[in-house]
């Protein structure tokens, strides 16, 4: 009897060990399986993607200084057409993007295609110019002309002190960069519902532009090509400042991994979303000419303000509003893509592994999110970095041209790669052509010390590759080492894991 109770003891402790095992072995699967979902979602749509394009184009650019066009064309005719080249330029770029995109579709832009076609370098000097300096002092900049048009009304007749307006580009900054480090939907809504709202106030200026040329309003367009000027240095300028406005027109590639069906919205995307910016900007800077001589128009300090105080009266005051959202808008949507260039990067070991990491939570990259944040609140601390974004735009498009150049290169070198979209060869090579221009004409024409010191500073990421990246210390490792685990717990982060 002794024997047969000892015999179902070890049998129920046999059993109990076994559920036991299993109990562990169910909990490590449920881990294991929690852990592989830590990666980006595809939760973009096609809707949220036109949306991103458009509202990250249409800033703060169109309402506040289109002057700068007409200033370097020297008279309405040129101007006009050149806002139209921009947007054609633009477009043309985007298709080439779009065949990129389909192509190699992982997120991260022109990292993730100069890191395909020409290796690592480029792809790391590209990402070094953009993530260290390009990408947070234009979203500071954007966020300072947010605050000051939001600043503006609490000081009548006067401009709103420097510190008011960097401490709320400061708070507009958190927010944005807290939205999207909570939630990409959340982000996506928001960013949509500001696209509609610039929309708005595009469409009332447009309405106003048509009535006004229907009341016979056209004494600026005749002449229209009076003055102008045609050198080579000025011509580029004026692209400049009209493709500064157009600036985003390649935002989508950046989170190609989160897009829904990338192969039939990514370019459905850019073919609906370019143009229609393109159109609103024709009509705009028309509507703006149906008010302002050119000389008017280039002594006023906010075009579309002074618009609305000369059209829209009593109800001019929604033209700052929405300005606000606009811009409010264009910070959201740079925001949403930068984080996704730092994620890329690091992901590919060309930035601290911390960066590349995922909330377990809210499955963004609130790392990469936050540190291009604090980036920008350092940015909106100097008084004026426009002069340095200006200089910086002329490197932009050596990386642009480099990029549609390595479309070509893949043509003949990456045969193999299934081409979902292909366009047409000739497409890249005018773009290229065009970028080459675009970066030579301005040194060309009026050389200046900062060009050099902006191609120095691109080409001085060579030492922190080779020393951090290419040579890899192990004291460097021994260092970060800790530093990431720690933050990782307090950020509740993980390293992604997708099927790339």
């Amino acid at each position: 009897m002794d024997e047969e109770n000892l015999r179902k003891r070890q049998n129920n402790t046999g059993m109990k060990n076994g559920n036991l095992a299993a109990d562990k072995l169910e909990l490590k699967g449920t881990k294991q399986n929690e852990r592989e979902h830590v990666a980006l979602k595809q939760q973009v749509g096609l809707i949220s993607g036109i949306s991103l394009i458009v509202g990250t184009m249409i800033g703060s650019g169109i309402f506040i200084s289109p002057k700068a066009v007409l200033l370097h064309t020297g008279a309405v005719g040129p101007c006009l057409i050149v806002w139209t080249a921009c947007g054609v330029l633009a477009t043309l770029g985007a298709l080439c993007y779009v065949d990129l995109g389909t192509m190699i579709t992982k997120s991260g832009g022109e990292y993730s295609y100069l890191l395909e076609a020409f290796g690592p370098i480029p792809a790391f000097l590209y990402s070094w110019m953009c993530i260290v300096v390009v990408k947070p002092s234009s979203f500071a900049i954007i966020c300072l002309s947010f605050a000051d048009y939001a600043a503006t009304p609490f000081y009548p007749g006067c401009k709103p002190p420097q510190i008011v307006i960097k401490c709320l580009a400061a708070v507009a900054i958190m927010l944005i960069t807290l939205l999207n480090s909570i939630s990409v939907k959340l982000a996506s809504y928001v960013q949509n519902f500001l696209t509609a709202a610039k929309l708005i106030i595009i469409a009332v200026i447009i309405v106003a532009g048509i009535v006004l040329l229907a009341q016979g309003n056209t004494e600026n367009f005749k002449n229209s090509f009076d003055g102008a000027q045609t050198s080579f240095g000025s011509i580029s300028l004026a692209f400049y400042n009209g493709l500064w406005s157009y600036d985003g027109w390649n935002q989508l590639n950046f989170i190609t991994e989160e897009l829904k069906n990338p192969y039939r919205n990514l370019p459905l995307s850019i073919i609906i979303g370019i143009p229609l910016v393109t159109v609103c900007y024709i009509l705009v800077n028309i509507a703006y000419f149906t008010v302002m001589t050119p000389a008017e128009l280039l002594q006023s300090s906010a075009v579309a303000v002074t618009f609305g105080d000369r059209v829209l009266t009593p109800a001019s005051w929604l033209v700052p509003l929405f300005v606000v959202f606009s811009t409010f808008g264009a910070a959201n949507g740079s925001c949403f893509t930068a984080g996704r260039l730092t994620f890329v990067t690091a992901r590919e070991g060309h930035m601290v592994k911390i960066l590349s990491y995922i909330n377990v939570r809210y499955l963004t990259p609130s790392p990469a999110l936050l540190f291009n944040g604090f980036l920008a609140i350092l940015y909106i601390i100097p008084a004026d970095i426009n002069t340095l974004i200006n200089y910086f735009s002329f490197a932009s498009w050596i990386f642009y041209g480099l990029t549609t150049f390595s479309l070509i290169v893949m043509r003949f070198t990456r045969k193999s790669l299934n081409r979902p979209v292909k366009i047409p060869m000739v497409l890249p090579i005018v773009v290229t052509i065009v970028s080459i221009y675009l970066v030579l004409a301005p040194i060309i024409d009026s050389p200046e010390l900062a060009y050099l010191y902006c191609s120095l500073f691109i080409v001085g990421g060579l030492i922190f590759y080779v020393l951090f990246i290419y040579l890899h210390f192990n004291w460097t490792r021994k260092v970060i080492r800790p530093i990431t685990k720690y933050l990782q717990l307090l950020m509740e982060v993980a390293p992604a894991e997708t099927e790339m």
